[in-house]
């Protein structure tokens, strides 16, 4: 693998269109990756991919994920005049919705569209003018002039993304729609892909699991990790940065872009394994940052820690600003901090590695 592979496989995973339910293309990016230094990769019927590197039949087995899919839309109605009534795929944003060019992916490719926004000189109270719009509200004009003209080109059920690219603002920040959660999937491929090359000092199996439908529900990460029930999980997703205006750091808490990833504490994070990470980062000298678990921790966490006896689970978050948008954008220093820690944390765990909270 030449050492510009990693670098073309983010560009590919972001640039692949993976919308919640629909996340067949993104997952086939990811998995002709991980098949070129993983021992085994295995699917399951909704199309989760998991890759993992085996030592023994007799050690622990430590799960590290991320889930594939992003947030989208969805064709709902086309009316008689070819319009497209479009609703959410997870947590979409309306506010954000109108006059942005468009993807709809059908089973031959892609067709271009544009969310309408009627002109500022048109708009009042009638039409929703300065009001924020409801998805029943938004509709993608694909320029043609009857529905049976639009029935060519997409039918109801087909995904939509925005038409966004990724892009490097300088040498460590990058912006760009998916990154919640893509840059997590490339998280857990790249940790895989260095700790296939440590494998004489691996003590433990590990997997690392890119799972589907995160965005509505964490069900992906619950079919895989009742299905194989590892004895560790390290998960990863995005976290809010709270460093840019209009942000009440009191309520939100404090996470800054570019000082490390930030560790979970509480709800499904494991106090002893939590503490075990900690302690790797303070001897590798690696930052991080906090954030307290209120109720759960929006992640898959939630549905993997649960399954069957309990996995005990920990989540490392990627800090991340302008999060469901086009322009989500995060620093490189603390993607390749995770994958650090990720690296370090699965090399310090013994054979017979276990974790309770009465140890």
């Amino acid at each position: 693998m030449s050492d510009k592979a990693p670098k073309l496989f983010l560009e590919e995973l972001l640039m692949t269109p993976s919308p919640t339910g629909y996340e067949k293309p993104g997952v086939v990016v990811w998995k002709n990756y991980v098949d070129q230094f993983a021992d085994k990769v295995m699917t399951d019927a909704y199309g989760s991919c998991a890759a993992k590197i085996e030592t023994s039949n007799d050690v622990a087995t430590v799960l590290l994920e991320a889930h594939s899919d992003e947030i989208g839309m969805v064709v709902q109605h086309i009316t008689e005049q070819g319009f497209i009534y479009i609703n959410k795929l997870g947590g979409s944003d309306s506010t954000i919705a109108r006059a942005k060019k468009v993807y709809i992916h059908n089973k031959n490719g892609r067709v271009v569209g544009v969310t309408g926004n009627t002109a500022i000189h048109l708009q009042d109270a009638k039409n929703g003018g300065g009001k924020q719009p409801a998805w029943k509200d938004i509709y993608v004009d694909i320029g043609v002039s009857s529905k049976e003209e639009a029935l060519d080109l997409v039918q109801v059920g087909d995904p939509i993304t925005y038409a966004s690219d990724s892009e490097y603002l300088n040498d460590e920040i990058l912006t760009g729609r998916a990154l919640d959660n893509r840059i997590g999937g490339y998280i857990i491929a790249e940790a895989l892909r260095r700790l296939s090359t440590m494998k004489s000092k691996l003590k433990v199996n590990v997997m690392a699991l890119n799972a589907v439908q995160e965005e509505v529900g964490g069900f992906g990460a619950r079919m895989m990790s009742y299905r194989f029930m590892p004895d560790v999980a390290i998960v990863t997703d995005v976290t809010h940065a709270t460093d840019t205006p209009g942000i009440d750091q009191k309520e939100n808490g404090t996470v800054l872009l570019g000082k490390g990833p930030t560790i979970q504490h509480g709800g499904a994070n494991h106090p002893r394994l939590v503490e075990f990470i900690e302690t790797i980062c303070a001897d590798k000298e690696i930052d991080i940052q906090h954030e307290a678990t209120s109720v759960r921790t929006g992640t898959d966490t939630d549905s993997i820690f649960y399954q069957q006896t309990g996995i005990p689970s920990a989540l490392i978050s990627l800090p991340l600003r302008y999060m469901h948008s086009p322009v989500e954008l995060c620093n490189m220093n603390d993607v390749e901090d995770l994958i650090t820690i990720m690296v370090e944390t699965v090399l310090a765990m013994r054979p017979d590695q276990t974790f309770s909270v009465f140890e």
